[in-house]
């Protein structure tokens, strides 16, 4: 081990039996690796397809670093068949077969001859482009041979992956969208008519060009993971394919709502026209009302009453027609306005109503107080009292009188309220004198009292 040459300390038989047995061990695994490689699915389906742009780029590097893995390969196991054989010669190699073992397993033996266009090519040797030939010793060259199918490897699970993940993917939305326009057509969700028919059109030419693109060039739609040394650490990019897929899943929606339309339209329709005619029948109650409020009430003030809106009578004939003609699409929101129209106008009507009959429920509001304090006089045996007697029929009259003035009336109805009070002895909770119908402390229209006056909760105290 003392003599030494350009590889350095001449290797004993030992030495050489070790590295021989460890160089063709590794000469077993990148064998068995290249025989994969050139059996990788991915791998032949890059050599048969049409490729473009990113993809097409790497592939012409990945191509050039296989080939040179190969002729690599070649020359190293050349290079190890050789010193097998030198070894092989005897059983104690002797020194000058040491010396030439140690050249051939240690130092730079091994020339590569290989095309200057595919040394340019290959990715991990673009330092060398140009040079037609070049030496390396057998580790140097298993290094080589590693980041080569590193490289390699990587661009062939990357493409692969994408393409065992997204066209299998494309495919059965492409088929779920097929479903939904079979779905759409009856229902008139067509271009140019429904919005989401204009997104089925759309969707269907994304999805068209996003296969072709994933096909030609699947690397376009890979994304590497950050700080993975792992061939083909990634995954394959989806963010088209889920926009499409959540645009559709909205169209099914809208379409699925379109056959609801369809399927209760008829009752809709048929509610539609109960609440307008309740709405109708609402007003014209309210305009009869508001005559006889003119002409039993003297001094009032009588909303106008306005007539049924046609408007919603003409978009409640359109939506029948819609219906008739299979208009769907144009049903559905239609429909969900007039509903909301129709009952709002049942709650005007109502308003209505109680707007114009209020000074008769006002009129019989006083009635009734008129008739509760002559009952509370009568259970106090007063009413033969002639003052009481002759404030509560003049009270009376203008009560049951028509033109019947609420102003007036509710006057006369406090005077017999008031005198009622003292003859029962309440001085403390006697009614005031009014000097007019307006304008007095807890009291409403026409003088009514307000929430939690006397007069509303039953007279006197000590009653």
């Amino acid at each position: 081990m003392g003599d030494t040459d350009p590889a350095g300390p001449v290797m004993d038989r030992d030495e050489v039996d070790r590295a021989l047995a460890r160089l063709g061990a590794e000469h077993e695994a990148v064998e068995t690796s290249l025989l994969a490689l050139q059996d990788h699915a991915g791998r032949r389906l890059l050599e048969g397809a049409r490729l473009t742009g990113r993809t097409e780029e790497h592939w012409q590097a990945t191509e050039a670093s296989i080939t040179l893995l190969w002729t690599y390969f070649d020359a190293y196991s050349g290079a190890l068949r050789t010193a097998r054989e030198i070894r092989a010669r005897r059983r104690w190699s002797s020194r000058e077969d040491l010396v030439e073992l140690t050249e051939l397993l240690r130092g730079e033996c091994v020339t590569v001859a290989g095309s200057a266009t595919t040394t340019a090519n290959a990715p991990t040797l673009q330092g060398r482009a140009g040079r037609l030939s070049e030496r390396y010793s057998l580790a140097a060259l298993v290094e080589l041979m590693n980041e080569l199918y590193a490289s390699s490897l990587d661009m062939v699970v990357a493409a692969d992956a994408v393409w065992s993940a997204l066209p299998a993917r494309i495919d059965l939305l492409a088929a779920e969208l097929q479903r939904t326009r079979r779905l759409a057509h009856p229902v008139g969700v067509r271009p140019g008519e429904h919005p989401a028919g204009d997104d089925l059109e759309r969707i269907t030419r994304t999805l068209t060009q996003l296969r072709e693109q994933v096909i030609s060039d699947p690397l376009a739609f890979w994304k590497p993971l950050e700080g993975s040394s792992a061939p083909g650490g990634g995954r394959p990019d989806t963010t088209v394919y889920d926009r499409e897929a959540r645009a559709l899943e909205e169209v099914r929606r809208e379409i699925d709502a379109v056959l609801a339309v369809r399927q209760d339209s008829e009752k809709r329709i048929v509610r539609l026209r109960d609440v307008l005619s309740r709405a109708d029948r609402t007003l014209a109650e309210a305009r009869t009302a508001r005559g006889e409020v003119l002409a039993k009430i003297a001094a009032t003030e009588v909303p106008v009453v306005s007539g049924p809106p046609t408007v919603l009578q003409e978009q409640l004939a359109t939506a029948a027609e819609y219906r008739r003609h299979a208009q769907w699409h144009r049903l559905s929101p239609l429909l969900e306005s007039l509903e909301q129209k129709a009952e709002d106008e049942l709650v005007r009507a109502r308003e209505s109503l109680t707007a114009v009959t209020a000074p008769l429920a006002i009129r019989a509001e006083l009635r009734g107080r008129l008739d509760a304090y002559k009952a509370k006089v009568a259970r106090h045996g007063l009413a033969e009292d002639t003052v009481l007697a002759e404030r509560y029929e003049k009270a009376r009259r203008m009560l049951w009188s028509a033109p019947c003035d609420l102003r007036v009336a509710e006057e006369a109805v406090l005077r017999y309220q008031h005198a009622a009070a003292e003859l029962l002895g309440t001085a403390q909770q006697r009614v005031p004198r009014q000097s007019g119908p307006h304008g007095q402390s807890g009291r409403g229209p026409y003088g009514r009292p307000g929430r939690g006056a006397p007069e509303e909760r039953g007279g006197p105290a000590h009653e």
